[in-house]
């Protein structure tokens, strides 16, 4: 029987224009990229050039710092641009695609008779290696490493997310050859949520299954990481994200790099909220087209709203995004008497107005400003009223600020990464881009450590 932990901190935040479970078409594109800054931490270095001829699998750059790791195109076709910015930052890799796909050939592989360093062998030879990130620095992690335990997440419970069990169906096999595969390398923990009940994730087999009750984040990795194993000084943990694990499980059955995956399109400012398969790297002008309520005045995100990324009609669908989520601005929002008002419609984390009487299940329809201006003071205990790690948020905080190594390491930063913040952040009176100052500091300590 799964283990059940129950967790009573965090906050579900309900908005308007979840997907609904039904799928909608998306025809194929004429050019597709691959974006170095999803993979965090790595350096580019591009090993192909404009006019190169490659199939799906095929690297378009590498790790600068561990060349081995590779990172495949999702598509066949021809490189059309490397696109770089300043000081020649390489800001993409795009390819023009080919009417009919060719497939890089890796070979099928049974993954019950391999071991752990020929599974790792077959994903860096397939560019899929990229794909595992680690605790601590929350980056993309390198061979190198030893980790104690791997980390799936299948709960995806942030606002506007997709649901895993919806993209499961018909992955059932693949999901289970990537985590069996996985489990070569170290043991491996699989966190769903309570309400789930695929059988593809309650009797997932080779791996230990953890069931999470409770509020947003109880699907962030590092909150389950918190729970069943922390990370200390000098440990190492794998984190892969469960639509990884079956782009991995799809290697070894089909032999072969197959980069789609079910993509929720979600948002109050979308029209018929669906779900559909997409390609790693396809543009979101593609994934949008015809399914705005309007073109101005609206905040696209790559990703969901609370760690998403924003992005325009020109970025790319992300290497490890699911939903592409479409919220107002809220530029030209006109508020008479601003906070008097009872307000009916507006959500309130504290229960500052009466929309709370309207029970959890109210959607809500939540723009894109700050509604403040930043403050120079924490206020005690917002943060952990919604995060449930044994940590002590705001004194992590507050030593990143300071640049106090030994503080953050004392307070945990090891098995923290931005995306655990996400919440506090939403919360926060003070108005602190908490996201951004954690990506500082598991920064700062990555340099200090090198």
């Amino acid at each position: 029987m799964a283990n059940v932990i129950k967790l009573r901190k965090g906050l579900d935040v309900n908005l308007k224009g979840k997907a609904k479970e039904q799928k909608v078409g998306i025809g194929k594109c004429d050019e597709y990229a691959l974006v170095p800054d999803d993979f965090t931490g790595i350096v580019p270095k591009v090993v192909v050039k404009e006019g190169d001829a490659v199939k799906a699998g095929d690297a378009l750059f590498v790790n600068k710092n561990c060349p081995e790791v590779k990172f495949a195109s999702p598509v066949g076709g021809t490189v059309s641009a490397v696109v770089r910015g300043e000081r020649r930052k390489v800001l993409c890799v795009k390819v023009k695609a080919d009417a009919e796909w060719q497939y890089a050939d890796f070979g099928k592989k049974d993954v019950a008779s391999l071991d752990g360093e020929q599974v790792k062998a077959a994903l860096l030879e397939a560019g899929l290696f990229g794909y595992i990130s680690q605790l601590p620095y929350a980056v993309s992690t390198t061979p190198d490493t030893t980790p104690k335990a791997i980390f799936v997440s299948a709960l995806r419970d942030k606002p506007l997310a997709g649901d895993f069990e919806f993209e499961l169906k018909g992955n059932e096999q693949a999901f289970q050859t990537g985590l069996t595969a996985l489990s070569k390398i170290a043991k491996t923990y699989l966190g769903i949520g309570a309400n789930q009940t695929a059988s593809a994730l309650t009797s997932a087999k080779d791996v230990e299954v953890n069931v999470f009750d409770g509020p947003c984040p109880a699907g962030n990795v590092g909150v389950q990481v918190n729970h069943i194993s922390p990370v200390n000084k000098g440990e190492v943990v794998w984190i892969v994200e469960p639509t990884a694990v079956i782009f991995f499980g799809r290697l070894f059955d089909e032999g072969k790099v197959d980069l789609t995956r079910t993509v929720a399109v979600a948002g109050s400012e979308v029209n018929d909220p669906a779900y559909m398969d997409a390609v790693v790297g396809t543009p979101i002008s593609a994934i949008l087209e015809g399914k705005l309520t309007k073109t101005e005045g609206v905040r696209i995100i790559n990703g969901n709203p609370l760690s998403g990324t924003k992005a325009t009609m020109d970025d790319y669908l992300g290497a490890h995004t699911s939903t592409v989520s479409v919220i107002p601005e809220g530029d030209h929002a006109d508020e008479m008497l601003g906070w008097i008002l009872p307000r009916f419609k507006e959500f309130s984390a504290n229960r500052s107005y009466f929309s709370w009487l309207l029970g959890k299940k109210k959607e809500y329809t939540i723009d894109a400003r700050v509604k403040g201006g930043e403050r120079h003071m924490i206020m005690s205990g917002e943060y952990d009223n919604v995060l449930p790690m044994d940590i002590y948020g705001e004194y992590l905080i507050k030593a990143i600020i300071t640049g106090d190594i030994d503080k953050m390491e004392q307070l945990g930063i090891y098995e923290v990464s931005p995306e655990d913040f996400a919440l506090a952040e939403f919360v926060d009176s003070s108005k602190l881009e908490l996201q951004r100052i954690v990506r500082q500091g598991l920064d700062m300590l990555r340099k200090e450590n090198a």
